[in-house]
């Protein structure tokens, strides 16, 4: 007679560990609402700061860890942070998409393809992973590292990091003569603030 009932238990037991124990899913999209690629272009005088939009997918393993992504950076979507004249801040951004910067017409996009992902411990940083990839931009592609914070809750990764971008090793050599009247200096800042849901959402 207490067949049915242990019978139960069991099943009950068995299903509580079984989602316990499920893998978290591993295709991830890029939650463009939610994300973006800030920049800092400086002067030795001046700066200016804005962000760019961006899409793409991220993979895992099942268990967290980032295993591939890809990502693209559409230019046309550049804004502006610190401008508040909206003439002043059309003026820059069509200058930056002119071919003295991102050349726009020749290559509206900007992309990064993730080759390796490795822990990372640094005092002097809170990253905890280190990404290696392939950034395309203005039809050049060149190795960057990314030294990133990486945080996994349930179904849901974000993705937080900082670096310095040189313009110049992807051709973007224009205002680049300290003895003129303009001079940007070549890093460029980057910070990155992403999340990521599940594809299917």
């Amino acid at each position: 007679m207490k067949t049915p009932f242990f019978s139960f238990i069991i099943l009950v037991l068995l299903t509580a560990c079984s989602h316990k124990d499920a893998p978290l899913l591993t295709a991830f999209k890029v939650d463009e609402a939610l994300s973006s690629v800030e920049w800092k272009g400086s002067a030795p005088t001046h700066f200016h700061r804005g962000a760019f939009k961006v899409t793409g997918n991220l993979t895992t393993n099942g268990k967290g860890t980032i295993t591939g992504g890809d990502f693209s950076i559409p230019i046309a979507s550049i804004t502006n942070f610190d401008l508040t004249d909206p003439v002043e801040r059309k003026q820059l951004l069509d200058h930056l998409m002119t071919i003295e910067f991102f050349n726009l017409a020749v290559h509206p996009q900007a992309s990064f393809h993730i080759t390796k992902v490795v822990p990372y411990s640094d005092a002097a940083s809170s990253a905890n992973t280190m990404i290696t990839g392939d950034f395309t931009m203005i039809g050049q592609t060149h190795t960057i590292q990314i030294p990133a914070v990486i945080k996994t809750e349930k179904n849901n990764i974000s993705a937080e990091g900082s670096f310095k971008l040189n313009r110049l090793q992807w051709g973007m050599d224009s205002y680049n003569d300290p003895e003129k009247g303009l001079y940007i200096l070549p890093d460029v800042e980057i910070t990155l603030k992403l999340q990521f849901k599940p594809s299917g959402s």
